[in-house]
């Protein structure tokens, strides 16, 4: 038993991974800027924009990820990466994560009102699917396809609407910007089933990778990629929701972004997407900029 076993705050951190809160912060940020045409959110709005960002972060990860974890033990045991996991290290026990579990996803349906009462809606929605993802029957993480669809429609367009719905209503959300997020999403997503490619074959776990191969899901990844530039250069030529004055920019950066993805992810490890991420956020500050002059 190791001396975390004896801090559950800090075993709670744990499970919920810190260093994956921004992938629905960052893109629930960019909601909210695009909805308030303003870097920080108005006044009266701010302890609302404060709720969302803890059920956003520390709240729906920690409930996804515990139920996750509960289900994915086979393949998390034979993947060395998952060594000092705290369900697989025996720092905390399976009933103790089902508990856990149950107390976060309650906290954060029952603080989503402070939000508003579609941002409950789409708080139960996240965890609805993290439940299909993770649990059997359905378990959409072993359904080739699922899997890629359920993370891109959250992480792409669910997150930027929930900071959107901050201040506006999410049906006046830009679809153009959910198709661009959607590509993007899932392109980060795919080489993520890579990662884990070897623990997952054996613990019989039909993910994208081991469905169709590192190799089709390199392919796959930088297509769905070079389709997000695409399309991100098409709206900023006809000036519909894209700044047209990043046009040039996006010209000149699109070419750096496909090569860095195309190096990074040809043998994606966690800290190769992490460098994908960093990169890209380059151009994600320049637009923000671009959309706030």
């Amino acid at each position: 038993m190791t001396a975390l076993s004896e801090r559950p705050a800090a075993l709670l951190v744990a499970v919920s991974r810190p260093w994956f809160w921004p992938v629905s912060w960052v893109p629930a940020y960019l909601g909210t800027v695009l909805a308030g045409h303003a870097l920080l959110p108005a006044r009266a709005d701010a302890g609302r924009a404060v709720v969302a960002l803890l059920i956003l972060g520390p709240l729906v990860w920690g409930a996804v990820l515990a139920q996750n974890d509960l289900h994915d033990l086979p393949s998390d045991r034979a993947n060395p990466r998952k060594a000092t996991a705290p369900l697989v290290s025996g720092a905390v026990s399976a009933g103790r994560l089902r508990t856990w579990y149950r107390v976060i996803a309650l906290a954060a349906v029952g603080a989503a009102p402070f939000v508003g009462p579609l941002f409950v809606v789409g708080v139960v929605g996240v965890l609805l699917l993290g439940t299909a993802y993770s649990v059997p029957p359905l378990r959409l993480k072993t359904r080739p396809g699922w899997d890629v669809a359920v993370n891109a429609l959250v992480v792409g367009v669910v997150s930027p609407v929930a900071g959107w719905s901050i201040t506006r209503a999410p049906w006046e959300f830009p679809w153009q910007f959910g198709l661009i997020g959607v590509l993007f999403a899932a392109a980060l997503y795919v080489p993520t089933t890579v990662t884990d490619l070897a623990a997952d074959s054996v613990a019989g776990d039909t993910t994208f990778a081991v469905r169709f191969g590192a190799d089709y899901a390199y392919g796959l990844g930088i297509a769905l990629w070079a389709a997000a530039l695409m399309f991100s250069l098409v709206f900023a030529a006809l000036d519909v929701m894209v700044p047209r004055s990043t046009l040039v920019p996006q010209s000149v950066m699109a070419p750096v972004l496909l090569a860095a993805y195309a190096i990074l992810t040809r043998r994606p490890t966690i800290a190769r997407m992490a460098a994908v991420s960093m990169v890209f956020a380059i151009p994600t500050a320049g637009f923000v900029m671009a959309y706030l002059r």
